[in-house]
């Protein structure tokens, strides 16, 4: 599969056409990942978890008076806030200096790193591959599938991780022909470190071992070294400020409860099987999850060469030790995405026939395996039905949904009728396709759909910022903690499941506010209540003044 190196400056022949032609993908994958990833990205309020907490650790630094030493020492809400390393945090604060506190600028800082790392991914693809080919259908699937578009568009720190790490790679394959290079992986590093700690010890760790199995020379390289040791130096610091002004605090919350804990504990009671994260892939990475095996099989046939080195031990190494962690969350599997992307673009390099483009093909060509045509006949079907049953004809109408679903529908159709026929250009069919059914998904009410899983917070939120004041501290009874309606709120929410701990507060406190639903307000029974309004099911309760 890979010829020779490529070099970015000329074409074998001496031309300068490449350089050209490469700046013009980069441009324009920049382009297509921007109106995706930009696409009606503050539409829809912020969701529970990262979310809300990381936007109100941003809202306390841009809130943070001149001199003032909380960017160094982020808060949450007045409160220490120990959780994660504030790169992202400083990112979205200067955001809301630029463009006011708004779902649109809290995402714009992951929105655009994710974007951005869809043309590194191209850019790691042409040191890798001799030709293009395999570097830009890498990059088009990467930029397509959909766990990377939905999370890299979210206020979340999983967006930067894969931006940073893809900028590694990259000056880590660069190095190979220039050591200078070896400068911006210490500095990548660096970034990482910052972003999300213990992260980035095992995506370091997967650098050296491709570096280890691909180029050994690297690791006694002093560029590198020299670096890991610049870039290093903000961490560093950072963690002793931390150590300075928290104590053992820090080292038990941050470095042990946050970090390590993770490793051996279920955090929260995020738990799940060993092979939670092989059925997260499975659930969301259709169409391309029909090409993975074949994909990953070439990696392994080609093992001797560097994409596949690259492909297997990054996949295979990153997959196996996030399964046997015990705290589990969907986005912790993101950065195998990229890897199985450079997999696929590989594999469709093989598979594409440019003669294809001008009825050129030739009928003694082999079929495609008959399982693609039958999986993808399978959820083509299950789209159309979708797209019908969600019509206003249908049984339970959706706005807006339906054309997603049939833009889906049609996409599969026609790539498979394109399969059946033997024509390669299938696959831009389906790139095309599913592209263009992410921007129509993005643009729905849908991206997000955890929101429908609990009441909507902003009238809520608005129904407590309106009847207390600024340095009150709320009480409500509810299954769980929402981070959400303590940043749209812009007050101190108190979470129990225990009515006692409600009517202890009501009873100690002169001044108690407690958000329940109405039809829980009555069997509190608590005294002297006085209603101070309602919003989407609940109501807001307060002592009678004398």
């Amino acid at each position: 599969m890979l010829r020779k190196p490529f070099s970015w400056n000329n074409s074998s022949d001496g031309s300068i056409a490449p350089a050209w032609i490469d700046r013009f993908w980069l441009l324009g994958l920049l382009l297509a990942a921007g109106v995706l990833f930009g696409l009606d990205l503050g539409t829809l309020p912020l969701r529970d978890w990262d979310e809300g907490t990381v936007a109100q650790v941003a809202r306390d630094i841009w809130r943070s008076p001149s001199g003032s030493w909380v960017w160094l020492h982020p808060t949450i809400a007045g409160e220490p806030y120990l959780n994660k390393p504030p790169l992202m945090h400083w990112l979205m604060a200067l955001a809301f200096r630029l463009g006011g506190v708004n779902e649109w600028m809290a995402r714009l800082p992951g929105a655009s790193l994710t974007a951005l790392s869809v043309a590194l991914l191209y850019a790691i693809g042409r040191e890798l591959f001799s030709r293009r080919i395999p570097a830009i259908f890498g990059a088009l699937v990467y930029l397509t599938l959909l766990p990377v578009v939905r999370h890299g568009r979210l206020a979340m720190l999983d967006g930067a991780v894969l931006c940073f790490f893809l900028l590694l790679v990259l000056c880590l394959l660069r190095s190979r022909r220039d050591l200078r290079w070896g400068l911006g992986v210490g500095l990548a590093f660096g970034l990482l470190c910052l972003t999300k700690g213990i992260v980035a010890l095992l995506l370091g760790a997967i650098a050296i071992a491709f570096i280890a199995w691909d180029t050994p020379r690297l690791l006694t390289s002093i560029y590198v070294w020299l670096g890991v040791l610049l870039g290093n130096v903000p961490v560093v610091a950072w963690y002793w400020a931390q150590w300075l002004h928290y104590g053992q605090a820090f080292v038990s919350t941050s470095v042990l409860g946050q970090s390590l804990d993770r490793v051996v504990v279920s955090v929260e009671g995020n738990r799940g099987a060993p092979w939670y994260y092989l059925l997260e892939i499975v659930k969301y990475s259709l169409p391309w999850l029909l090409f993975f095996p074949q994909s990953v099989r070439l990696a392994w046939e080609n093992r001797n060469v560097s994409w596949a080195k690259l492909v297997l031990v990054w996949a295979a190494g990153y997959l196996l030790v996030i399964s046997l962690m015990s705290t589990k969350l969907p986005w912790y599997v993101l950065p195998v995405y990229p890897a199985l992307a450079l997999a696929v673009g590989a594999f469709f390099a093989e598979l594409w026939h440019p003669s294809d483009l001008v009825g050129l093909r030739q009928p003694d060509r082999l079929r495609y395996p008959i399982a693609w045509i039958v999986l993808l006949s399978l959820v083509a079907i299950a789209g159309w039905i979708g797209c019908f049953y969600f019509s206003p004809v249908g049984g339970y109408s959706q706005a807006g949904l339906p054309i997603i679903l049939g833009a889906i529908a049609l996409t599969l159709t026609v790539a498979i009728v394109l399969l059946w026929r033997r024509d390669s250009q299938f696959l831009l069919v389906l790139l095309w396709g599913m592209y263009v059914s992410l921007a129509l998904f993005v643009a729905s009410p849908y991206w997000i759909w955890e929101l429908d899983e609990s009441y909507p917070v902003k009238p809520v939120a608005a129904l407590v910022r309106q009847h207390t004041p600024p340095d009150a501290t709320i009480w409500t009874l509810y299954p769980y903690s929402r981070p959400s309606l303590n940043f749209y709120s812009d007050r101190r929410i108190v979470q129990t499941t225990a009515e006692t701990a409600i009517t202890d507060y009501w009873q100690r406190d002169p001044y108690p506010y407690v958000l329940v639903e109405q039809v829980l307000a009555a069997k509190l029974a608590l005294p002297s209540v006085q209603p101070l309004g309602s919003a989407d099911g609940f109501v807001l309760l307060t002592r009678q003044k004398p």
